[in-house]
């Protein structure tokens, strides 16, 4: 019997004209290895025969074609930041439960608490359509390097080669977008040594058909965050809705749901260790090329200072949300957006300390410049090429350090962010943009204290400014600010007094009333006078100068780092030739491929591959939110009443580990057998393994994925949603 492949709808015919596509090989090479890679999907044939020894069952013309419908048809960037995948021939979406996160909260009340106690549609008709969530295809991509970089040479100015490639940019993505609906987008790769075009395809009428509650998609909360062993059931489905005729359309009655190119089915036969997995889906940011001193930027400047900032501000978050179940409400998607950073850049700093990666990089940078200095051409080419990138680093990082200290606790102030930016942006101006502008600024205020609780925010001001002032370099804090270094003990009391004191002196920011009578009423005189008598008002305005001042610096290095490095990986390929060199992620579409396996992430630590419901209530707390077991969930793991989705030990598998190198975007890729069948949904990484976006080791660095088993169980059984399993092609 032949092994089910992924499904192609039938009734959709292939009219797409085939597309001849200039292949720019020089810099990706003809072979691959299992040991980390975002690989092209254009390029796979160069990665096919290893794939197939892995046990791949298929060829790489199945998984991305110009020719007729594949893999790629069935996949979507989801929002703007996450990946999701067709499971029927009906439009209908998986992805993660934390990717659309914020969408569900938006439709929630405490009536009716989706987050709490989840969704299930069980007609079309109950589906709960989301604004503003979008839903993205790829169409095709082309290698386009020729045409960006036509008109420059090695002796072409910087400023001048960033203009060319500006207006051939313009020009390419008009030609391939004329006379359709389809939108382009270019991005360079490799530093800019390679262009791709993304030709795309944008949908908008997206509904709600099930989420799970959070003690099932969230169960763990920030605790088991980037954890393994993990337990979380972290799913949501989506449907996506077309004109009648099919085409992209905004939300309508009358619309119908998608009939795909291509969508996958779901295979119950479960993984074993080794086993092939495929990961297909759009990572977001990978970092592999930096020298030393980008790592130690990252590890020892940028991470330790956001981490700081984000740990007091979860934790007045939490305090408050423990308390009050309309608190948690309110706060949930904010605490989500803040923690995931939070805890991944722990587990990043600790793997790169404890892979030496800085170490690791300076003998390769060793390496390297013995290479150059081996011959008089190359000496003259790059010869000061490292050195060049070092003297930038001495100052980018002092700046890198400014931006972020501002960054994360001046804007982690939600009234910094939300009403003072606004004011100071809005109203400082001429009069007529006062006018202008004062009913936004109103507006904007009844908007943001819908979800504001000020006893939280108020506790994030003062204990943020207060290791500011006690942990920032003395000689990085404005002159005028200085005053404020002071024992902690004097500064939280001085911090404390100024956020009190907001609500009494112009423009009253904690007084809703007053600060919207002072909007309304004041003249362009009384606006100005706040600048020197509300204290709030100018701290932030000394902060916000030299963030502001800070910015342009960082950003000017930034740009003359990628440039040097433009030159490093260009130098880097010519020194190996030999050597498979994958593009960092940059939200464009990616494959990655490994087995299922377990790690040693410590000495004496074994872990295996996957988990099951008995280390659910295992962990099981009560008394802690992130821990509390559904009852329903509770009764079915009691009776054993897993059906048919149980594996061969009788228990209910939840998630699973493999090889697959993976990033943020990654979060609702399907992850495919070597049939082409989904077998789980990605949605982490190891703790340990963090580090991967900046040094892989295959190890170590684990993606974390749903069991799809454990995602139709929770449809089926818990939830009854017999509606949306019978619309899967279920592989048994």
């Amino acid at each position: 019997m032949q092994p089910v492949k992924f499904r192609v709808n039938k009734n959709i015919k292939n009219m797409r004209k085939p597309l001849f596509l200039t292949l720019f090989l020089s810099l990706v090479l003809s072979f691959a290895r299992a040991d980390g890679g975002m690989w092209i999907p254009l390029f796979l044939s160069q990665n096919e025969a290893e794939m197939q020894q892995l046990g791949f069952h298929l060829t790489a013309d199945d998984i991305y074609s110009i020719n007729h419908s594949s893999m790629k048809d069935a996949i979507v960037l989801f929002g703007s930041g996450c990946t999701a995948e067709l499971i029927s021939s009906q439009g209908l979406l998986l992805t993660n439960h934390h990717c659309g996160y914020s969408f569900v909260q938006s439709h929630s009340t405490m009536e009716h608490n989706y987050l709490r106690d989840g969704f299930w549609a069980k007609s079309m008709e109950e589906e709960i359509p989301m604004e503003g969530l979008t839903v993205t295809f790829l169409v095709y991509m082309e290698d386009v390097t020729d045409q960006v970089l036509a008109g420059i040479t090695d002796q072409t100015k910087e400023s001048e080669r960033q203009a060319k490639v500006k207006e051939n940019i313009a020009k390419i993505t008009n030609k391939a977008t004329q006379g359709t609906d389809y939108k382009a987008i270019i991005k360079p790769f490799y530093y800019g040594n390679q262009y791709f075009m993304f030709v795309t395809e944008t949908y908008s009428d997206i509904r709600l058909v099930g989420v799970p509650p959070e003690s099932i998609g969230k169960f763990g909360g920030d605790s088991d965050n980037w954890m393994w062993p993990r337990h979380t059931g972290d799913f949501s489905l989506y449907r996506i809705y077309t004109a009648p005729d099919g085409k992209p359309a905004d939300y309508n009655r009358k619309n119908i749901p998608m009939k795909p190119k291509q969508y996958f089915p779901v295979s119950i036969k479960g993984v074993q260790e080794n086993d092939f997995t495929l990961v297909f889906g759009y990572p977001g940011t990978t970092k592999q090329f930096l020298i030393s001193d980008g790592v130690n930027a990252v590890a020892n400047i940028q991470n330790p200072i956001a981490i700081q900032a984000r740990t007091i501000r979860l934790d007045a978050m939490k305090k408050q949300m423990n308390l009050d179940p309309r608190i948690r409400l309110m706060y949930s998607a904010k605490a989500n957006g803040i923690s995931n950073g939070w805890k991944k850049w722990q587990g990043e700093s600790k793997g790169i300390r404890e892979c030496d990666v800085i170490g690791k990089k300076q003998a390769q940078e060793r390496e390297f410049q013995q290479w150059v200095n081996a011959d008089p051409q190359r000496k003259a080419q790059y010869g000061t090429l490292l050195q060049d990138m070092k003297k930038v680093y001495d100052s980018y990082n002092n700046n890198l350090q400014i931006v972020t200290y501002i960054n994360e606790y001046l804007f982690g102030v939600e009234m910094m962010e939300e009403l003072v930016y606004p004011y100071m942006s809005q109203l400082f101006n001429e009069e007529r943009v006062i006018e202008d502008n004062r009913f936004k600024v109103a507006e904007n205020s009844a908007k943001f204290r819908k979800e504001y609780m000020e006893t939280i925010d108020k506790e994030c001001f003062v204990e943020l400014m207060t290791y500011y002032f006690t942990h920032e370099k003395p000689e990085n804090i404005p002159a005028s600010l200085k005053k404020y270094i002071q024992s902690e003990p004097v500064v939280r009391e001085m911090m404390t007094a100024m956020w009190d004191n907001s609500a009494k002196k112009a423009p009253y920011f904690l007084d809703e009333q007053k600060f919207n009578e002072f909007v309304a009423k004041a003249n362009h005189k009384q606006f100005m006078k706040t600048l020197s008598t509300n204290e709030l008002i100018m701290l932030y305005s000394e902060l916000f100068d030299q963030y502001r001042t800070a910015v342009i610096k960082y950003r000017t290095e930034s740009n003359q780092l990628d440039q040097y490095y433009r030159t490093y990986v260009k130098a880097l390929m010519e020194k190996d030739k030999d050597k498979t060199f994958y593009p960092d992620a940059n939200l464009t579409m990616r494959v990655t491929y490994g087995q299922v396996k377990g790690f040693q992430p410590a000495d004496g630590t074994d872990y295996v591959y996957y988990t099951t419901l008995d280390g659910i209530m295992e962990k099981e707390n009560p008394d802690v939110y992130d821990y509390q077991v559904h009852p329903k969930l509770k009764e079915l793991w009691e009776k054993k009443d897993y059906g048919r989705y149980a594996n061969e030990k009788g228990q209910l598998p939840v998630a699973f580990i493999a090889s697959n190198h993976t990033t943020g975007g990654n979060s609702g890729s399907p992850v495919i057998n070597g049939y082409g069948q989904l077998i789980g949904t990605n949605f982490d990484r190891v703790w340990e393994g963090t580090m991967s976006d900046i040094w892989y080791d295959v190890d170590r660095c684990r993606n974390i994925s749903l069991d799809a088993r454990y995602f139709l169980f929770i449809v089926d059984k818990f939830a009854g949603a017999k509606n949306i399993v019978d619309e899967i092609d279920v592989i048994e």
